[in-house]
């Protein structure tokens, strides 16, 4: 739950934007001195740009770490993973929504007085309110409902693309992150969810600020900043939810009609919630997989090409990368009881991260983890999306949209190949968020 009084008690981790020229110092390799994991820090650029070898060597050397930066305990091999995500009653998702830096009395005061609260509603609902909540996202988001989103989808990509394939003409570079894989699957869930009354870059600019403000280590100045378009955000979704003048067939009147396992309405704050985690969930990780996905076709060898005239092979791609590099890089769990993991001892209330990123190249699961390999026998074994009771309810949505965004720009921009200089740009590396902010490319 995100809540003022329970954020402040959170973790003090945090994260900030890596770019060429932050000022960083570069990275030290793990085994670097006395501690196998050398200097271990989980927001630094080092990380940020290339988690591989850190990520190798605490699943190697170290899969159950306590990290004394964050007061978290990382979980790092696939097996181990699967078994918190698999036991909600030993591991608890009340944590996963926490704000990981401590909010300041002036940031919390802004929330206050716009009345910000969200109850657990999806992620991080243990309750026995879940299930039935669950059951009205996923019928918003089911394989017939995906299926006939494609034609959505497609026409969306293509208007999209077209303006880029102008832009690239005059200007000969144009950036696909910004205007392309940011932007689709904001006005596809627009589409699908039935909204009316705001306009994509708000929405995106309002979900990337609470992406930033609860997962991520603004400074003070940023966090009111960044609290006070939390708050719009907010208030536009409960205005939304209250106002009752949602059609029927809707998202939010489906909420709206919601009833909970005792028999009473749905409460509007728990409605906002579950909204609130998916317009982002649907918006802000869906582009970052985009962008990974576009970022990565462009880079293998006879990729792009091959995306282009083979539709299986772009459905290929979007797994390898949800595998290797998938944008919900962690997730948090809470240990209900004592209970032993990959021969640790914890203790009840001990904050686990499980590093879904790093599960995906375990060697124990996966043959040549690092090698981009389309044709797995196993390539839907990754835990990019969870597992269990709490998987991802949007996984088909965002497989497909990311597997006709890359199909579709392969196909409208044939000669495309990353800029010069495209390696360097500036990564998204929040607590359980990664992303390149930029995918710039040139005509070929």
């Amino acid at each position: 739950m995100i809540t003022p009084a329970l954020d402040t008690s959170a973790p003090g981790t945090g994260v900030r934007v890596a770019g060429p020229h932050s000022g960083a110092a570069g990275p030290v390799p793990p085994g670097a001195g006395h501690d196998p994991l050398g200097v271990l820090d989980l927001f630094g650029d080092g990380f940020v740009r290339d988690p591989y070898p850190w990520l190798d060597t605490l699943r190697s050397q170290a899969p159950v770490h306590h990290d004394a930066g964050t007061g978290l305990w990382l979980i790092s091999r696939h097996r181990d993973i699967r078994r918190v995500l698999l036991d909600p009653d030993a591991f608890r998702p009340d944590n996963a929504q926490h704000a990981v830096t401590p909010l300041p009395v002036a940031v919390l005061r802004v929330l206050a007085r716009a009345g910000f609260q969200l109850p657990p509603a999806l992620a991080n609902n243990g309750t026995d309110s879940h299930p039935g909540l669950r059951r009205v996202i996923t019928r918003f988001f089911n394989a017939r409902r995906v299926e006939a989103a494609v034609p959505v989808i497609e026409r969306l990509a293509g208007e999209l693309l077209d303006a880029a394939r102008a832009r690239l003409d005059t200007d000969g570079e144009y950036d696909l992150f910004a205007s392309f894989a940011q932007v689709l699957p904001c006005r596809v869930l627009m589409e699908l969810l039935g909204i009316q009354d705001v306009d994509p870059a708000t929405l995106i600019r309002w979900s990337d600020a609470s992406l930033e403000l609860f997962w991520g280590r603004p400074a003070l100045d940023r966090q009111l900043e960044l609290a006070h378009q939390v708050c719009q955000f907010h208030q536009w979704l409960t205005e939304t939810v209250r106002t009752g003048r949602a059609a029927d067939g809707s998202f939010v009147g489906a909420l709206a009609r919601h009833r909970l396992p005792d028999g009473t309405p749905l409460d509007a704050q728990t409605a906002v919630g579950a909204c609130f985690f998916v317009f982002i969930a649907g918006q802000s990780t869906t582009g970052q997989l985009i962008a990974t996905v576009l970022r990565r076709a462009l880079s293998e060898p006879g990729m792009w090409p091959r995306v282009a005239q083979e539709t299986e092979a772009s459905w290929a791609c979007v797994e390898e990368v949800l595998r290797r590099e998938p944008p919900v890089t962690t997730w948090r769990r809470v240990v209900a009881r004592p209970v032993e993991l990959g021969g640790v001892d914890l203790p009840a209330g001990a904050q686990l991260l499980l590093m879904l990123m790093g599960s995906g190249s375990d060697p124990e699961v996966f043959a040549d983890p690092e090698r981009m390999c389309p044709h797995r026998v196993n390539i839907r074994h990754h835990l990019a999306f969870g597992a269990g009771r709490h998987r991802c309810p949007g996984a088909s949505l965002a497989r497909t949209e990311a597997a006709v965004a890359l199909r579709a720009a392969a196909r409208s921009l044939p000669k495309a190949r990353l800029a010069k200089g495209a390696e360097g740009a500036p990564m998204l590396g929040l607590l359980s968020f990664r992303a390149p902010l930029r995918v710039a490319v040139a005509d070929g």
